[in-house]
């Protein structure tokens, strides 16, 4: 399969907005939420007002220059902490892949090429949070570094790797 991987550019958002949605772990047999979550607060934080000087993202396209994945990093502060968040100096990481391109390595790749942007913008650090039930991205985040930092009262586990 032919892609690349290419930095984010504003006419990419409104697909970043779609990853993010894709990124939203809905277990087997559970009801998939409406495009409405992306407007709750907890959520919406992720991408609102894209652009700032910690808002780092790439994309994924295909050999047609189809956008088929993302992979992005924003720092949020303690007042304003997403789900997977550590401390203001570590910025929270998110990642989705169109669903016919999964399991091919374009995530693997993704997350790869943001780790050394992260390293590059001197972060010393990036974290996320992932339901463990999604044994593939758990899978692809330990393989990649990341520790389990702690779990929420939900379950889900927020991971940090350290740069």
């Amino acid at each position: 399969m032919n892609y690349s991987i290419k930095p984010f550019e504003m006419k990419d958002l409104p697909f970043l907005w779609e990853m993010l949605y894709q990124s939203i772990y809905v277990p087997e047999g559970q009801k998939v939420p409406s495009l409405d979550i992306l407007k709750e607060p907890a959520i919406e934080k992720y991408l609102s007002h894209w652009g700032k000087e910690h808002d780092h993202a790439l994309v994924a396209v295909n050999e047609n220059n189809y956008p088929i994945g993302a992979v992005w990093i924003r720092l949020l502060d303690q007042e304003n902490a997403g789900y997977g968040f550590v401390d203001n100096n570590t910025p929270e990481l998110g990642m989705a892949i169109e669903s016919s391109y999964r399991g091919l390595g374009v995530g693997k790749n993704l997350l790869s090429k943001m780790i050394d942007l992260a390293e590059d913008l001197r972060y010393s650090a990036i974290s996320f949070n992932v339901d463990p039930r999604n044994k593939n991205a758990l899978r692809l985040y330990e393989n990649s570094g990341f520790k389990k930092e702690y779990e929420d009262d939900g379950g889900s586990w927020t991971m940090k790797k350290d740069l």
